[in-house]
C-alpha cells in the first residue's frame, strides 16, 4: 500500500495518479479540509483564496490534469492586474514607463534609470543574497522602492539574510530591461516570463474547487482521503518507513490512534516534521539540519465591503512601511462567484509568524487593525467596512534563510540512504517554494518513479532553468520531452547509494 501524507496539491496528485492506474493510496491529512494552501475557505456564504492561485502552467500534463479533473465550464478566464501601493500612489506591475515617470516624478525617475544604469555597468559584488540579486536586475534605487519593504515583511528578515535562491524562482527572466520591453510591446499571453502573464484560469468558486473534486475522484476510485489523520510517528527498519501511526481526532470521543502499513510513503508535510517522526530517530545531526530549517506563516483578514470600494486589481503589493498589511487581495475580481451582490471583500494578507503578536491577536482586534490600516493607506474609509473574518495559516511558507541548501541536502542524503521508500513531494514537503503546477509535477514523476522504476530526480524540479524558461514544454504523450537532468538522478541529483524499493502490496 502507498500511503500518501497530506492533501494539498502534491499529496492529492500523488494520490489521483496511483489511483488511477489501480494502485491502493490513503491519503492523511491533518486538517479537516484539503487543498492545503490551495483550499478555499468559507465563511457566511463568502469565499476567501489563501493567497491568491493563478493557475497557468507550462507542462501540458498539468494543464490535462486539470481539466480531467474539473469540468471547462467550471474554469473562468480571469485578467491579470497587479499594482504596487508606494508612496500614497498606484504603480501598474509589470512596469509601464509612462505610468512610473507620472508617480515617481521626473527626478526621481531619472535617477532611477541612473541607478539600473551602474549596476549594469558595475554591478554588486555579492550578488548570492536576495539585495544583491534584484539590485543586480533593476538598480538599487528601484529595489529599494519596490522590493525591499515587500519583501522584508513576506520574510520577516533582512532581505541580505534570504538567499538569492528565491528572487531567482520569483522573478525568472526578469529586469528592468525586460520590463521596458513588455510595456512597450505587450505580446498576448505571455507566459515566458513568470510575473508577466497577462491571463489565468481560476475555478469558479476558488482553488479549493479543484482538490474537492480531485478527492471525490481518489475515493470513487477506491483510495481513501481521511481528514483529521495527524501523522505522529514513522516506523522503520534497515530498509524503510514499514508502518506510519496516525492519530484521529474524532467528531465525539477520544481521538484513535492506528498503526498503517506502508510499502511506499509520499510526503507532502513539512520536511522537518517528516525527519522528526521518524522512529528509531534520525541521526542528531539530521535532526539539527531538519530543526534549522524555518517558516514564515500568513494570516488573511478578510472585509466585507460594498462593490464600489473595491479595485479592478486581483491584488495590491503594499511597499508602504507604516502599515504592516503586505498585500491586498479583492476576491471579487477573482471570481464573482466567491462573492455577494453588491458586496466584495478585500483580503488584507499579514505576513507573520507563528506565536508573534499578530497571531496570538483575539480575531476583533485584527479586523480592528486591517480596517484601520485600509482606511490609512486611502483606499477604503473605515467606516464602509461591514464585516470581517481571520483565517491563519501556518507554515505558508518555506524560508530560505542562510545556509538552508545545506541543512535539506543533509536530510535529503540520509533518507535517500536510510528510507529510500520515502519519497517527499510539493512545497513544504521538500522546503521548496514551488507553485502549485510544479507541486503537481514532483508528485506525478514520483509516482511514476514508484511504479515505472523511472529513475526521475524529482529534486531539479523548479532547478533546471531550461525546465521553466526555454524551449517549449514537455510532449503531450508521457514525460519524453522532460529535461534529462529530471529523468534521471544526476546533477542535482541524490549522492548517497539508493537500496531496493520493497515491490508495492496489492490491494
Amino acid at each position: 500500500m502507498v500511503v500518501v501524507i497530506g492533501a494539498g496539491p502534491a499529496g492529492l496528485t500523488a494520490a489521483h495518479e496511483l489511483t488511477r492506474r489501480g494502485v491502493p493510496a490513503t491519503v492523511l491529512e491533518a486538517d479537516t479540509v484539503v487543498g492545503g494552501i490551495s483550499r478555499t475557505v468559507e465563511r457566511e456564504g463568502w469565499r476567501f483564496d489563501i493567497g491568491g492561485h493563478r493557475f497557468f502552467t507550462k507542462v501540458p500534463a498539468v494543464e490535462r490534469w486539470w481539466h480531467e479533473v474539473l469540468p471547462d465550464e467550471d474554469f473562468l478566464s480571469r485578467p491579470r492586474m497587479s499594482r504596487i501601493l508606494y508612496a500614497g500612489k498606484l504603480f501598474d506591475y509589470p512596469l509601464r514607463p509612462l505610468n512610473a515617470l507620472t508617480n515617481l516624478g521626473v527626478v526621481e525617475a531619472v535617477r532611477s534609470v541612473a541607478s539600473y544604469v551602474k549596476a549594469r555597468i558595475r554591478p554588486p559584488r555579492d550578488q548570492s543574497h536576495f539585495e544583491g540579486w534584484v539590485s543586480a536586475r533593476f538598480g538599487d534605487r528601484l529595489y529599494r522602492i519596490f522590493f525591499k519593504t515587500y519583501t522584508e515583511k513576506v520574510w520577516g528578515m533582512p532581505a541580505t539574510d534570504i538567499q538569492a535562491d528565491w528572487a531567482a524562482q520569483r522573478i525568472k527572466n526578469l529586469s528592468l530591461g525586460t520590463a521596458i520591453r513588455n510595456a512597450l510591446f505587450p505580446q498576448k499571453g505571455q507566459t515566458a516570463v513568470t510575473t508577466l502573464i497577462d491571463r489565468f484560469q481560476y475555478p469558479r468558486t476558488g482553488p479549493g474547487l479543484m482538490w474537492e473534486r480531485a478527492t471525490e475522484q481518489v475515493r470513487g476510485a477506491g483510495g481513501e482521503v481521511l481528514l483529521g489523520a495527524r501523522v505522529t510517528r514513522l516506523l522503520r527498519d534497515e530498509a524503510g518507513v514499514t508502518a506510519v501511526e496516525v492519530r484521529t481526532a474524532q467528531p465525539a470521543g477520544p481521538a484513535t490512534r492506528e498503526v498503517l502499513p506502508a510499502d511506499e510513503l509520499v510526503s507532502s508535510m513539512p520536511l522537518p516534521e517528516l525527519v522528526l517522526a521518524m522512529d528509531p530517530p534520525a541521526p542528531e545531526r539530521v535532526q539539527a539540519a531538519a530543526r534549522a530549517l524555518s517558516h514564515r506563516d500568513f494570516l488573511t483578514v478578510a472585509l466585507v465591503v460594498p462593490e464600489e470600494c473595491g479595485f479592478p486589481d486581483n491584488w495590491i503589493y503594499v511597499h508602504q512601511p507604516e502599515v504592516r498589511v503586505g498585500r491586498i487581495q479583492n476576491f471579487g475580481s477573482w471570481s464573482p462567484h466567491m462573492v455577494k451582490d453588491g458586496r466584495t471583500c478585500l483580503g488584507l494578507e499579514y505576513f507573520v509568524d507563528e506565536g508573534d503578536d499578530l497571531w496570538e491577536s483575539r480575531d476583533e482586534d485584527l479586523v480592528a487593525l486591517a480596517t484601520r490600516e485600509l482606511d490609512q493607506l486611502g483606499l477604503v474609509p473605515a467606516a464602509a467596512v461591514e464585516r470581517g473574518f481571520v483565517v491563519r495559516m501556518p507554515k505558508a511558507y518555506p524560508v530560505y534563510d542562510e545556509g538552508y541548501d545545506r541543512q535539506v541536502a543533509v536530510i535529503r542524503a540520509w533518507l535517500a540512504a536510510e528510507v529510500p521508500n520515502v519519497h517527499p513531494v510539493g512545497r513544504n514537503g521538500m522546503h521548496r517554494y514551488n507553485n502549485a503546477d510544479h507541486s503537481m509535477v514532483t508528485a506525478m514523476l514520483t509516482v511514476e518513479n514508484i511504479l515505472d522504476d523511472a529513475g526521475h530526480d524529482v529534486w531539479s524540479v523548479n532547478v533546471e532553468e531550461d525546465y521553466h524558461e526555454s524551449g517549449g514544454a514537455p510532449a503531450e504523450e508521457g514525460w519524453a520531452a522532460v529535461p534529462a537532468a529530471t529523468r534521471a538522478a544526476a546533477g542535482t541529483g541524490r549522492a548517497a547509494p539508493v537500496r531496493p524499493r520493497r515491490p508495492v502490496r496489492a490491494a
